[in-house]
């Protein structure tokens, strides 16, 4: 039986229960993920480090939506530190056998890794390392690492398929994870990992990262404040609803062998485009704060998703004047500590 069909294809009582590990948990995509699995009826090990840029009131908002699940455990802990790793729980990797490691704990962000390439070597690589090596050590044979359409550089325009290249990122964020993917490879070679990377294109929806254009865009108009526009707004991003996301990523474990998995709208839209849809939706007029674009910012971002229809039989649900809308309404609910998230 597949690990999908057991996510989907059975009765409730009939399911094969799965534990996993899911790192990042409480971060954006992680979280919705985790929930997906909890909903599903599995055990999921949540690992995350509360000491984020954002400081740790979005994160603790997410992970009190997976803490009521019974079959949610969690680990406040870094994965750069091997030995902090190490300190879970051995029964809970003996005994209940994790099925498969889901890795989104990462330090984000293409200008600031400019600032501090260090610490994103220490968690996106080093931390990558130090899972693969749990993985050896206890036999977890599954891993799927959150990876980023930034691996793809600047030199692309059109649709941007699984095979481009992918040796010339532009920030150390991009070369961080492209070096955990390359990785992930070599533990799939040498001990027959199932191993797959999913590349991410500009993931957005409620409680995202407040750093992220969607999310700076309704904070700015709904308060009134200006908002930094890098260029003159005709750039063009694929933009994809969280939730369509976490159900690619579930939907990975099913794969075997060594797979990359685009996951993106495969329908870009220019950053004018989305302000003008946060504007209709909030009901105010933006004040827009133009500045020249970063040289580590790529003018077209737009996934070809075929290979993620073919292996995984996925396709984004949401599009963008709806995930924006939900997104509007998170905000204005939350509004009285989300307008304060920098």
């Amino acid at each position: 039986m597949s690990l999908l069909a057991a996510l989907y294809g059975l009765q409730q009582e009939e399911r094969v229960r799965l534990n996993v590990l899911v790192t990042g948990c409480a971060g954006f995509i992680g979280s919705n993920v985790a929930k997906l699995l909890l909903e599903a009826g599995h055990a999921v090990y949540g690992v995350d480090s509360l000491r984020g840029r954002h400081g740790d009131k979005l994160q603790r908002w997410r992970l009190d939506g997976l803490k009521p699940h019974e079959r949610f455990t969690f680990h406040d802990l870094d994965i750069s530190h091997l030995d902090s790793l190490k300190s879970i729980p051995r029964g809970k990797w003996e005994d209940e056998r994790i099925s498969a490691v889901i890795n989104f704990a990462a330090r984000a962000g293409v200008r600031d890794s400019i600032d501090d390439p260090r610490s994103y070597y220490d968690v996106n690589t080093l931390g990558v390392l130090n899972l693969l090596e749990l993985c050896r050590e206890f036999e977890i044979n599954r891993f799927i690492l959150a990876s980023t359409s930034s691996v793809y550089g600047a030199e692309i325009v059109g649709p941007i398929t699984e095979d481009a290249e992918s040796s010339r990122p532009l920030s150390p964020y991009a070369a961080s994870k492209k070096a955990a993917e390359t990785l992930l490879y070599s533990y799939h070679h040498l001990y027959g990992i199932d191993a797959s990377v999913l590349r991410f294109f500009t993931v957005y929806g409620p409680a995202g990262r407040p750093d992220m254009s969607i999310f700076r865009f309704i904070r700015g108009i709904a308060e009134g404040e200006h908002i930094t526009v890098y260029g003159d707004g005709t750039q063009k991003r694929d933009f994809t609803y969280v939730s369509d996301v976490a159900r690619g990523v579930v939907g990975a474990l099913d794969l075997s062998g060594y797979q990359t998995v685009n996951l993106g709208n495969d329908r870009p839209v220019d950053l004018n485009q989305i302000i003008q849809i946060i504007e209709q939706t909030v009901g105010r007029k933006a004040l827009i704060n133009r500045q020249e674009m970063h040289p580590a910012d790529p003018l077209v971002r737009w996934a070809d998703i075929s290979r993620a229809k073919s292996l995984l039989g996925w396709s984004p649900s949401v599009d963008i004047e709806e995930g924006i809308r939900r997104t509007v309404d998170w905000y204005m609910e939350h509004r009285d500590w989300a307008s304060g998230l920098r």
